[in-house]
């Protein structure tokens, strides 16, 4: 099949790259003259474990184009996919379809010949309908179909989402569509992918859906982390008691600092407020948002409060940066909010992070970036891990404490035996578990 992919950001550079693995022949299109200069130089702009490989070997084998101009590869395709973003709009939190409906303008220009045209963005609910109705009023006389293809990639693992992917909903209106989709996508068939086709309309709720249950299930095991801290229960036996049940399962019950990235906070606002236009009010939904969002500064508290209840002219080292491990992503990371309380109660803020360093620098100021978790704990008064990257899980703690002026670690992530650690003479806290005794 012949596939162009409007947008070479994350999700583009992914799908599109995966599709030319399949041996499908794609062009990844974006406006961006520098982004497709460097990915044309073999440089990814963007740190996904697997990626840069997949681009490099499919490029060699002439599978892999990119390009600026949008007409060429739309002229030639067999399929077009929107994968550009969809921030949240400022002042109501709406997703922001500016880019969509210039995509659909752009694709509208160029079609030729029947093209089924798939957004792939995280779009609200009845976007399919806009971008039908933005082409039929541009080119009336085209044959072209509409679907809505969601993505439920995980950063750091969307090489294997994207080829051994849990489920691959397809929205679409007509079979015509549903022919070309089942073809795009055949390549999975021998993983036994499940392929489920619901209306337009399903598909794009369906995304929405999946992320906001997400963000409910972790602010739950946070509310009940906070909970175990008051009452001396421990929340990673309560994760492992509940998630046995098959009714609930064991993913996203891991407590911490709080969900970020670039999926969560943004959909669960763009959900709410499509319900709230509807005139549907999804109360949980936005509790778990309002908790999320106050939790960041809270966590803060509790290093100042592990720190004897005051961190002004005091040095906090932070492990981790990025919302997550395996990505460069920032967008939300509860980093950014714990350093801001932290330098609010008058704190110098150190910090390390293995690939997310560039992309905070510009988001925060007066913090001194360090090369290594030694580095990083030169001198400091607390040690925070924020991100669990497997570069903090097995430290040097002997080396840790020499370095260090005093020897306290806040492990936001629970990746540490509290015991173990107050035995090396730290004093340790953690998330939803009983405090350890300090060691000699």
């Amino acid at each position: 099949m012949r596939v162009a992919v409007v947008g070479a950001g994350y999700v583009g550079l992914v799908s599109g790259a995966c599709f030319a693995d399949f041996g499908h022949d794609v062009c990844c299109i974006d406006l961006d003259q520098s982004k497709i200069d460097a990915l044309m130089a073999g440089r990814i702009p963007i740190f996904e474990p697997g990626l840069q490989e997949i681009v490099a070997n499919n490029v060699r084998l002439g599978r892999l184009t990119f390009a600026t101009e949008i007409a060429p590869a739309v002229r030639a395709a067999d399929a077009v996919f929107i994968a550009v973003g969809t921030p949240s709009r400022r002042g109501d939190g709406f997703a922001d379809l500016t880019y969509v409906r210039d995509a659909a303008r752009d694709i509208a220009g160029a079609i030729e010949g029947y093209t089924v045209v798939v957004t792939k963005s995280t779009v609200p609910v009845g976007t399919g309908d806009e971008v039908e109705r933005i082409i039929r009023d541009l080119r009336p006389d085209a044959e072209f179909s509409v679907v809505s293809n969601p993505e439920f990639l995980r950063e750091g693992a969307a090489i294997s989402d994207f080829k051994r992917p849990d489920r691959i909903i397809v929205g679409r209106e007509d079979e015509r569509a549903e022919a070309v989709m089942r073809e795009i996508y055949r390549p999975l068939y021998l993983n036994q992918a499940p392929l489920l086709f619901t209306s337009r309309r399903t598909a794009e709720l369906t995304k929405y859906a999946a992320n906001a249950f997400l963000a409910v299930k972790i602010t739950f095991i946070n509310e009940i982390a906070d909970l175990c801290e008051q009452v001396g229960a421990n929340v990673q036996e309560i994760a492992r008691g509940i998630g046995l049940d098959n009714r609930i399962g064991s993913k996203f019950l891991h407590a911490g600092p709080g969900y970020g990235g670039s999926c969560f906070p943004k959909d669960t606002l763009a959900l709410t407020k499509t319900a709230q236009d509807n005139g549907i009010s999804l109360r949980i939904v936005e509790a778990a948002s309002q908790v999320n969002e106050q939790r960041k500064r809270t966590i803060a508290r509790k290093v100042i409060k592990a720190c004897g209840g005051s961190v002004r002219g005091m040095t906090i080292a932070l492990l981790g940066l990025t919302f997550k491990p395996n990505t460069d992503d920032m967008r939300d990371a509860p980093s950014l909010s714990i350093i801001a309380a932290l330098q609010d109660a008058g704190a110098k803020v150190r910090a390390y992070d293995p690939e997310g360093t560039d992309q905070a620098r510009p988001l925060v100021d007066d913090v001194h970036f360090a090369q290594d978790p030694y580095d990083c704990a030169e001198g400091a008064d607390a040690l925070v891990i924020v991100t669990e990257w497997d570069a903090f899980r097995a430290l040097d703690l002997e080396r840790l404490k020499q370095t260090m002026r005093t020897p306290v670690l806040v492990d936001l992530r629970n990746i540490y035996d509290g015991a173990e650690v107050a035995q090396q003479g730290f004093a340790y806290e953690s998330i939803g578990r009983p405090v350890a005794p300090t060691g000699a």
